[in-house]
């Protein structure tokens, strides 16, 4: 063809998603210059399809990547296409689609060797040595697709999180998992990104709500805390199912953990059933303990430090993050302030008493205290019953663990009696005391680390009875010679005082009577020698002070103090007491500075004198 004006020529323009079988000889097509040799000019018809024109078929000079127009002069049976150039004045572009079928990524299984398209919302960009991954999800599953360019190189750079994107590629195996080779990913807009967006969160919203099932006991307290429970359960099982991380934040004590591993086995396991990478469970899930009973500046940073480097490096949303056996308090608000920064969602499950400012930085909160009950509803107790809704599947290597959070925690909430009722054939009572106390010392050795699988061995989560027999035994028996160890030296320091409503007050020193830097820790060891004063004292109100240079831990038993208010209350009589804390209401932790110790204690000891009494107590 020579040159011509006509308005009614058709040039063809094939999309990334066609193959050979899409090109028709005779057709004119827009290419791309690719490269030049001795006998022709090679051209791109698209990333996939690539043809010659002989040189004595170029009608003008070229420069590498130059567009052009071509006739497709012939097909050859090896799949070589001779082309021609053509030279048109004024044309009409028609876009070619290869005509690939929408499939739901739950549909894929039987879609092996076939190309297809899905339609979804881009989750995580996962930039490779080799091919760029884009992690999509529609509203029936999560689907893993490789686009390469060159080695290293991002492929469609348009493309970016949370895009509503139509994906085309060839379903593949690559190491067991199926993964889409990518042709081409089209960013929706407009109408057609809103249908495919309400077409999954709606479908969403109904795959994430979880069962109806009955709690595991019959409690009073928990029935009127299930639909905030299905709350929290249906935000974790929606993050799931959206590929959003989830970090997990605990107190790093026996009722903590108890809760936090309910939590994260099923969390783990709806994260393995859902698809995904085989080892997305490690990069979607973290499970961290906060060595305080509120979340610390110290893990707030971590966290943001995490999750900001996954987000840039691996191109992870934002976390969700689960604070279980802490959140409740105003020593989390700083922490919770910068993390608003970063609008990271927030929600908790936690039995300490809760302040009213609390509530507007989380989307969930689940507390006793909310519906009439208190701290004797434990955290492991509340994290069980969550896990179950998130993850019904969870219950037979879970239900225990109430029980061990119940007695590690010193319960005397009627649930505990259910809880050990509901187990006592394999795990009995001494069994799960004997568990909390392995646990405690474990992670006084762990520190900030989550020891992920010896806690699964501690808590018989893996099934191997034997191995978590040994281990139990072996831990308990290191934890009591050091307890032991520890009460002989701190118990012949115990100072006694009777206050004005008879309760006797015990003061130990702990800074300088008691090992440092070695299990167990202060607040334990103050723990330690309470229950030992109690037994002493039977029938008595009894309140230990463990104090060291600007801090005191609390443990009442039959003396009603309120240690939240107690510490808003000093904070403002003792001005620069520097006064912070708190805890339950009558087990907690104050801190100030050094200075003002003698000043803060007496204050605090009068306050004690000023509480209600229990009579006979057990």
């Amino acid at each position: 063809m020579q040159n011509t004006d006509e308005n009614d020529v058709l040039v063809s323009r094939l999309g990334n998603g066609c193959d050979l079988a899409d090109v028709e000889e005779g057709k004119v097509y827009q290419g791309k210059v690719q490269g030049f040799a001795t006998f022709g000019v090679f051209v791109q018809l698209n990333d996939r399809i690539k043809g010659l024109v002989h040189k004595s078929n170029i009608k003008a000079e070229h420069k590498e990547r130059d567009s052009i127009l071509v006739r497709v002069r012939q097909i050859r049976p090896n799949g070589n296409i001779d082309l021609e150039e053509v030279l048109i004045q004024v044309y009409q572009v028609q876009s070619i689609e290869r005509k690939s079928t929408t499939v739901r990524i739950s549909d894929l299984d039987d879609k092996v060797g076939r190309t297809v398209a899905i339609e979804g919302e881009v989750a995580q960009i996962k930039q490779t040595s080799g091919p760029t991954i884009f992690t999509v999800i529609d509203e029936t599953g999560t689907q893993n697709a490789a686009a390469f360019v060159e080695a290293g190189v991002r492929a469609f750079p348009e493309v970016e999180l949370e895009n509503i994107v139509r994906i085309i590629g060839e379903v593949m195996m690559r190491n067991n998992q199926l993964q889409i080779e990518v042709d081409a990913i089209t960013v929706l807009t407009g109408e057609d990104s809103d249908a495919v967006k309400l077409r999954i969160e709606k479908a969403l919203d109904a795959r994430s709500e979880p069962e109806e099932i009955p709690l595991l006991v019959k409690s009073e307290v928990m029935e009127k805390l299930r639909p905030e429970m299905r709350k929290v359960a249906k935000l974790i099982r929606k993050a799931v199912f959206t590929s959003q991380p989830i970090i997990l934040r605990h107190h790093a004590d026996a009722d903590g953990i108890c809760s936090a591993v309910a939590i994260e086995q099923a969390v783990v396991s709806l994260i393995r059933e859902s698809g995904g990478d085989f080892d997305a469970d490690y990069y979607l899930f973290k499970r961290a303990p906060s060595k305080a009973p509120f979340y610390e500046i110290e893990d707030i940073t971590r966290d943001l430090d995490f999750s900001l480097k996954d987000h840039i490096r691996f191109g992870q949303k934002m976390p969700l993050v689960l604070l279980t056996d802490n959140g409740s308090t105003e020593e989390d608000e700083p922490s919770y302030k910068i993390a608003s920064v970063y609008d990271i969602p927030f929600i908790v499950v936690d039995h300490h008493h809760p302040d009213a400012t609390i509530d507007k930085y989380l989307l969930a909160h689940v507390n006793p205290y909310h519906v009439g009950g208190d701290f004797g509803i434990t955290a492991g107790m509340l994290g069980t019953e969550v896990a179950r809704l998130i993850n019904p599947k969870v219950e037979p290597v879970i239900r225990h663990l109430p029980a061990v959070a119940g007695v590690g925690d010193r319960s005397e909430a009627p649930e505990r009696a259910l809880f050990l009722a509901l187990v006592r054939d394999q795990y009995p009572e001494q069994a799960c005391k004997d568990i909390a106390l392995a646990l405690d010392y474990e992670q006084f050795w762990l520190r900030f680390n989550d020891g992920r699988e010896i806690i699964k061995d501690i808590l018989n989560i893996t099934g191997n009875t034997e191995r978590h027999k040994k281990l139990v035994a072996l831990l308990v028996e290191g934890a009591n010679t050091m307890i032991e160890d520890q009460m002989s030296a701190c118990m012949p320091h115990v100072v006694p005082r009777v206050l004005s409503n008879d309760a006797h007050l015990f003061l130990i020193d702990v800074e300088i009577h008691a090992h440092k830097f070695t299990f167990p820790p202060p607040g334990k060891t103050s723990g330690e020698v309470h229950d030992r004063l109690c037994r002493q004292n039977a029938g008595k109100p009894v309140v230990t002070i463990g104090f060291g240079p600007d801090f005191a831990v609390l443990r009442s038993r039959g003396v009603l103090m309120n240690i939240p208010r107690m510490v808003r209350e000093l904070r403002v009589e003792i001005p620069g007491g520097g006064i912070s804390g708190g805890g339950h209401l009558v087990v907690g932790s104050i801190k100030f500075v050094e200075g003002m110790r003698g000043v803060v204690l007496e204050a605090l000891i009068k306050k004690i004198a000023d509480a209600q009494v229990q009579l006979a107590v057990q």
